[in-house]
């Protein structure tokens, strides 16, 4: 089997972007050391071109029917796309077919309903783009969804969250295959800065849309966001807003689809990630400025929302 074949499957009204980000990263490789490379293919169903969904339009150089193994890794993009791709039994059937005889499977986005339609999901824990989480969730239900990760392995199969992350999981394929000194290279010669594990969560919430058209709720999560180290409790929140502490959870599972508590958790983890990845502040000195009780406190929070200790994320962070 070569490990470097990679074929990627492309179809109508694919995210152009998940194609193109996971094939320029894996084909930066050749550029640091011309001895190392990827074998990189688009097959489409009858080797046609494909329109993307920014209306671009991609030729194919392959046809899907006709490709044949070993593969190295197999890659089924994202898109918007993917609801008449994972219908079409045809295309699900090759997919099928080339998984088994490929090294590695992955999903970009919403590829994912892709391969669970295929049935290759089934018993795996996976994920997708976050705003698919729970369609994908509820038409495939002998699928693990998980949305908060940006990609996840379980086994020989691969699912990211979709566009840029699709970057994080060429990285981590390039370090597999060839050190993490050559990723290293790579993601330097892509500008990015951070070389993401693969539990870093898909969404920030000082980067995401406001919390929630509530006055209460807006008002509250504006208060946690600027008093990280000070008394976040629920009761504490809810003599802020005025109202009870059972009401005030009542009004975050409607509009945040969490309690007090976890939003406060997670807000803390958050800054702490930024200012692990931005400052030389030691953990400690972190840990008091988010909120947490001591270094300890943190790396326990840390590594049930990332899955990695803070030291670590740190080293990532900074190319290490």
């Amino acid at each position: 089997m070569d490990p470097h074949r990679v074929v990627v499957v492309g179809y109508d009204d694919a995210e152009l972007l998940d194609i193109a980000c996971v094939t320029t990263t894996l084909d930066a490789v050749r550029h640091i050391d011309p001895a190392c490379r990827y074998d990189l293919v688009l097959a489409t169903p009858g080797g046609g071109p494909v329109t993307c969904s920014s209306g671009l339009v991609l030729n194919g150089q392959a046809v899907l029917e006709r490709v044949r193994g070993p593969v190295g890794t197999l890659i089924v993009s994202g898109g918007l796309g993917h609801t008449g791709a994972a219908d079409d039994e045809r295309l699900t059937g090759h997919v099928r077919r080339l998984a088994r005889e490929s090294e590695r499977v992955a999903s970009l986005c919403t590829g994912a309903s892709v391969l669970a339609a295929a049935g290759l999901l089934d018993g795996r824990r996976a994920t997708t783009h976050w705003r698919f989480a729970d369609e994908l969730a509820t038409k495939f239900p002998q699928v693990e969804v998980d949305p908060r990760p940006i990609w996840i392995k379980d086994g020989n199969v691969y699912t990211a969250a979709g566009v840029t992350s699709a970057l994080d999981l060429a990285l981590s394929f390039i370090e597999a295959d060839f050190g993490a000194d050559m990723a290293r290279w790579v993601s330097r010669a892509m500008v990015t800065y951070l070389h993401r594990p693969g539990n870093q969560a898909q969404m920030s919430m000082f980067t995401a849309a406001p919390p929630a058209d509530h006055d209460t709720v807006r008002k509250v999560a504006d208060h946690i966001a600027a008093s990280l180290d000070g008394d976040l409790s629920t009761e504490a929140l809810a003599r802020l807003a005025r109202v009870s502490p059972r009401h005030l959870t009542r009004l975050f599972r409607a509009h945040l689809r969490q309690t007090p508590g976890r939003y406060v958790r997670k807000a803390r983890v958050t800054s702490a990630a930024q200012l692990l990845s931005s400052t030389d502040l030691a953990v400690a000195r972190v840990a008091a400025r988010c909120g947490f009780a001591s270094a300890e406190a943190l790396r326990q929070a840390f590594a049930k929302e990332y899955g990695i200790a803070p030291s670590r994320y740190r080293a990532v962070a900074a190319g290490a």
